[in-house]
């Protein structure tokens, strides 16, 4: 495994000190020449996201491939989808489910190395999703790329609501499965 995912997955364990080697391993491959795929990555996020707002999914797909073992864990809930569910007609269907939205983006952090790139994100959308009036749909996010042969694709992106935060209680009473 390289070591900036070798560094990563430490970092996820909660070991701090593991954690500053992850972003000092992250930094030092941003400084290596992964600048420019991320800064791509981030404005290709942002730019396939704000047309997904506006409902314009022709332009969505133009800018987003999904790798073959795509998964999607919607702000929803639920069970994750997978690559092989977006259909043409599950796509025309997600483009019409989202309209007349305006979208920006704070990316949190980002993380590169020669086949992967992760990005954290908090996204804001003023969307009318679904039937609902329009409102705010923060979210945060996380997105990985991975690289296959010269192109980056979506293999995955986690998305909840919880941009405000929630208290203990409330986070177990979703645990619990209560509503």
């Amino acid at each position: 495994m390289p070591t900036s995912q070798s560094n990563m997955l430490a970092a996820a364990s909660g070991n701090p000190a593991a954690f500053n080697i992850a972003s000092e391993t992250a930094d030092a491959v941003l400084d290596s020449g992964h600048e420019s795929v991320v800064a791509e990555l981030i404005k290709r996020s942002a730019d396939s996201n704000a047309a997904l707002m506006r409902g314009d999914i022709d332009t969505y797909r133009t800018l987003i491939a999904y790798t073959d073992d795509f998964t999607l864990m919607s702000p929803f809930g639920g069970t994750p989808s997978h690559g092989s569910e977006y259909t043409p007609e599950r796509m025309e269907a997600m483009g019409r489910f989202f309209k007349n939205g305006v979208f920006r983006q704070e990316v949190v952090q980002s993380y590169a190395s020669a086949d992967m790139v992760v990005l954290a994100l908090i996204e804001y959308q003023n969307v009318e999703v679904g039937e609902l009036p329009t409102q705010e749909w923060p979210l945060r996010v996380t997105l990985v790329y991975c690289r296959e042969g010269a192109k980056w694709r979506l293999a995955h992106r986690h998305a909840d609501p919880l941009v405000g935060g929630i208290s203990l209680e409330q986070a177990a009473a979703l645990a619990r499965g209560e509503r």
